[in-house]
């Protein structure tokens, strides 16, 4: 980065949140990754607004961040600038059962302001790590629900930092996708529609999750919640399990004994190591049963 573009970057981001040679590990779920060559801490919609399209126009690589639970980054870093969405970016707005909600919102906090709201519909959100603006992108969706039945609207900007307002329709929401997810657009807050429920039923339904959660779930390691989409007619888990593949392991990464669709980091790993059991773990599921596991994990960086 040089001077003139770092001093431009300065007058829209504060100095203390310009970050350089940023380790990853600091910023995704699975607690590995190399340093990304400088990491911008985005606090408002505004800041957004000047900083994309002079990333876009002084032609910056650069990749939007929200809470990292998705996302592998490899051993030897991202050359580019990471832009991260922080939860600051604003607080959430509650009227008429309406939830207005900054992206970099975690998708918990959300449900918890919900919940404190005496509205319901967002209780299977409460345990997924991720920020609102990331499960919007990917129709983000546990037992039973998903963004698609409770998004009234989403406010994006494209590149060149215009304004849209895409409605539910518009989302084309499918299984772990939207429209956005092929789109050069970025989320910078959404409308939820939510209705009003019992306050103590909300807190119980989102206890009684938690609890499927430890119980079904390997909480306790680094990961990056289940790895792989579930394919159409199977579950991926078991697709894994019946390959023989329970508790596979390369070097600190391995297939959860606890659930086979989850590939944890039990401490010691490296991105590679993940990788390769990712890619190991897709290679005998084709061969055993000739169905394709595809990743809801993104690689970005270089391993």
């Amino acid at each position: 980065m040089n001077s003139s573009i770092y001093d431009y970057i300065k007058e829209i981001i504060p100095e203390e949140n310009i970050l350089f040679d940023e380790p990853m590990s600091r910023h995704t779920t699975f607690r590995v990754g190399g340093s990304a060559k400088c990491l911008l801490r985005v606090s408002s919609k505004e800041q957004m607004m000047k900083l994309v399209p002079f990333l876009q126009v002084t032609d910056q690589e650069y990749f939007v961040l929200g809470n990292g639970s998705n996302l592998l980054v490899g051993d030897k870093g991202y050359p580019g600038i990471i832009v991260k969405l922080e939860s600051a970016m604003g607080s959430v707005a509650v009227e008429d059962g309406r939830m207005r909600v900054p992206a970099g919102t975690l998708l918990s906090q959300t449900a918890a302001v919900a919940r404190d709201s005496g509205l319901t519909g967002m209780e299977f959100a409460s345990g997924i790590p991720g920020t609102v603006g990331g499960g919007i992108v990917m129709n983000a969706g546990a037992y039973g629900g998903e963004m698609k039945q409770i998004v009234e609207s989403v406010e994006v900007m494209n590149r060149e930092g215009e304004i849209l307002v895409l409605d539910n329709d518009t989302m084309e929401f499918g299984y772990r996708t939207s429209v956005i997810k092929n789109r050069p657009f970025i989320v910078l807050e959404t409308v939820l529609r939510l209705v009003p429920g019992n306050r103590e039923e909300i807190t119980a339904r989102m206890e009684e999750l938690a609890a499927k959660r430890r119980e079904k779930q390997p909480l306790e390691y680094a990961s990056a919640g289940s790895t792989f989409k579930r394919p159409e007619g199977y579950f991926a888990g078991k697709l894994i399990m019946d390959a023989g593949l329970r508790g596979f392991s390369i070097g600190g990464a391995q297939v959860s004994e606890k659930h086979c669709g989850f590939v944890i980091n039990k401490g010691t790993a490296l991105a590679a190591d993940i990788r390769e059991v990712i890619e190991e773990v897709q290679r005998r599921v084709r061969e055993k049963f000739g169905v394709t596991l595809e990743r809801e994990v993104i690689y970005l960086g270089e391993f």
